[in-house]
């Protein structure tokens, strides 16, 4: 095929082709290598700039393969599109951070939860929370946001490891992201391989429960070693006396929260139920706390700016608003930038195609869909492409070694969700960033839910337990495309 657009110097007469193996890993490779520079040797917080340099090295391999600029410009386009939705659930999050906070209803949940949390039950405690409003929602972002939000501020005021906080609240979070059926992901991973919703839920609880039942026992484990001395009585009450002196903390502002506990209960689109939370959340602020209509719009654009007069405090209030959310929103465009460009010019099917090639066995198979779904999270920085491109790259695969639909649409989920939110640069990752204000290079290894979902459906595969084999005669078993070879 030749391009007959002028799109550039020396690329108008070139042939598209597929990559080979080696060029399709050169900047993924290159891509990380910018990234363990300007993260661990320069010590910048900020990795933008070394993904727009891994995006120029994508879009300088496709030239070389014979792509006019006007086909990588529009890869380019094409992945930052797909996370818009997202895109504009964060400018609606962020609003609603710091009208939240500004209204009372952040101050008061870190009120209670300093009076009735343990610090030795705290990180169980957290976890559980969260997966019980993930649930409720099916939004691992909604749930970060809100009650995630307060329990940082808990952990904060307890004197316990705000690493390890995330890592519970994280873990919670995409407990309901994966398994309850208003999640998007749980929704989307039976839809692309063909299975039952609700069937895909109780074939996810194989490896779900034992991951969370797992993680549950090390953050136990974990508060048994929390040392109480950084937890004492004294500093507690001055943090609670502090927020009672400079918010009015009203049992009023509970409404908060239950309203959008409400809209999910109706099914109502996440958009508007944020967006609606957002004004309830300026109402609030008018009618308890007495703030001006100028400020709380100020604060809702610009993220609230606490003046307690108290150090910690003002640095645990100040967040929040659709222009803190900016570094998030660049982020990802970055990110997803490079993703597409990687699609446009089939480097990414290249090497899942090669992963594929040496899943000889039941389990192999699982390991290299667990393996690519990882990838396309490290590189499309994609939760939903994660999930979709290895399920339709894969699920012919897994009809002919004679497995249920349903063993695909769990590993999608067991590595495709769960290990998004452990990458910087993902949209999910940056998203847990921005409202928890820890790192994921600081939270992940404290996200045990996550990590364990992966490892424990390729333990399950290999031991053959919870894997359903392929019942319906409907569904062929001889696949017409098995990918057993590389471009």
């Amino acid at each position: 095929m030749v391009s007959k657009q002028d799109s550039g110097p020396g690329t108008n007469q070139q042939c598209q082709r597929k990559p080979r193996l080696w060029e399709a890993l050169i900047p993924l490779v290159c891509l990380v290598v910018f990234l363990v520079i300007h993260l661990q040797v320069l010590k910048m917080e900020d990795p933008h700039l070394a993904i727009m340099l891994g995006v120029a090295v994508a879009a300088g391999m496709g030239l070389f393969l014979g792509y006019p600029w006007s086909a990588l410009e529009d890869g380019l386009v094409e992945g930052i599109q797909i996370g818009m939705k997202a895109v504009l659930i964060l400018m609606v999050v962020g609003m609603l951070i710091s009208t939240w906070i500004a209204a009372g209803v952040v101050p008061l949940l870190i009120h209670y939860g300093l009076a009735l949390l343990n610090p030795k039950i705290f990180y169980v405690a957290a976890c559980l929370i969260c997966s019980v409003v993930s649930l409720a929602t099916g939004s691992s972002w909604t749930t970060a946001g809100t009650v995630g939000v307060a329990l940082i501020g808990v952990a904060s005021g307890l004197g316990l490891s705000e690493s390890v906080a995330a890592g519970a609240i994280v873990s919670g979070a995409y407990f309901g992201d994966k398994l309850s059926p208003l999640s998007d992901s749980t929704n989307l991973a039976p839809a692309v391989v063909g299975a039952e919703l609700f069937a895909h839920i109780r074939h996810m609880l194989y490896t779900t429960l034992p991951a969370m039942g797992i993680a549950l026992v090390l953050y136990g484990l974990m508060g048994v070693f929390v040392e109480t001395q950084n937890t004492d009585t004294a500093r507690i009450e001055a943090l609670r006396s502090a927020l009672a002196t400079h918010f009015k903390l009203s049992p009023w502002l509970l409404l908060a929260p239950v309203s959008v506990l409400i809209m999910v209960w109706r099914k109502l689109p996440a958009l508007p139920s944020l967006f609606f939370a957002t004004l309830f959340g300026v109402f609030l602020g008018l009618v308890v706390q007495g703030e001006s209509l100028h400020d709380l719009v100020g604060w809702a654009f610009s993220g609230y700016a606490s003046s307690s007069g108290h150090a910690e405090i003002d640095e645990l209030l100040s967040k929040g608003g659709l222009e803190g959310m900016m570094w998030t929103i660049s982020l990802v465009f970055c990110a997803l930038g490079f993703g597409g460009i990687m699609m446009k010019t089939h480097m990414l099917e290249t090497i899942a195609l090669w992963i594929l090639k040496y899943a000889t066995s039941n389990w192999k198979l699982v390991g290299a869909t667990n393996l690519s779904c990882i990838l396309m999270n490290l590189t499309a920085s994609d939760q939903y492409l994660a999930i979709s491109v290895p399920g339709k790259m894969f699920r012919q695969a897994f009809l002919g070694r004679g497995l249920d639909p349903l063993n695909l649409s769990r590993a999608l989920e067991d590595a495709g969700t769960l290990t998004s939110p452990l990458i910087l640069w993902n949209t999910c990752g940056a998203t847990m960033k921005q409202y928890l204000g820890v790192s994921p290079f600081a939270f992940a290894p404290f996200a045990f839910f996550n990590w364990l979902s992966p490892l424990l459906s390729i333990l399950s595969a290999r031991f053959g337990w919870g894997i359903k084999p392929l019942h319906n005669p409907a569904i062929p078993t001889h696949p017409s495309e098995n990918h057993n070879s590389t471009t």
